[in-house]
């Protein structure tokens, strides 16, 4: 892993922005994981998020509070879409490291919900390409 994305080692939340087709950014919280040297995190098909993603997959991230508040420098980053072993290796760490929250709360309210989820890597960016 990177330095930049080393820094983010020490926190269980970030602040992902993600950008619209327009160029505006969106920011949202949500729960990272670490898995040797990758950095992951989880959505569900229908989120907004994922849409935006399947446009553009470069992304900011940040490390932050619960509520998304940012508290550490900015991280350039995309995010890149895991099928099979890759995405299981992902929720596996993602369980790990919020046992209650992404190994019992998440998975169940996205199968209740017929919701796919979906796991991403953030891999390091160039800050000036987007």
């Amino acid at each position: 892993m990177t330095s930049d994305l080393e820094s983010l080692k020490d926190t269980k939340k970030i602040v992902l922005t993600t950008f619209k087709r327009d160029g505006a950014p969106v920011a949202t919280p949500v729960s990272i994981a670490f898995h040797d040297d990758r950095a992951f995190f989880r959505s569900y098909d229908k989120a907004w998020k994922t849409k935006r993603l399947r446009s553009n997959d470069s992304v900011e991230v940040a490390p932050a509070t619960f509520r998304g508040r940012p508290t550490g420098p900015t991280v350039h980053a995309r995010a890149v879409l895991l099928t099979g072993s890759q995405a299981e290796i992902a929720a596996k760490a993602l369980a790990r490291r919020h046992r209650v929250l992404q190994a019992v709360v998440v998975p169940l309210t996205h199968r209740v919900m017929s919701y796919r989820t979906l796991h991403y890597e953030l891999q390091p960016r160039d800050p000036d390409v987007r």
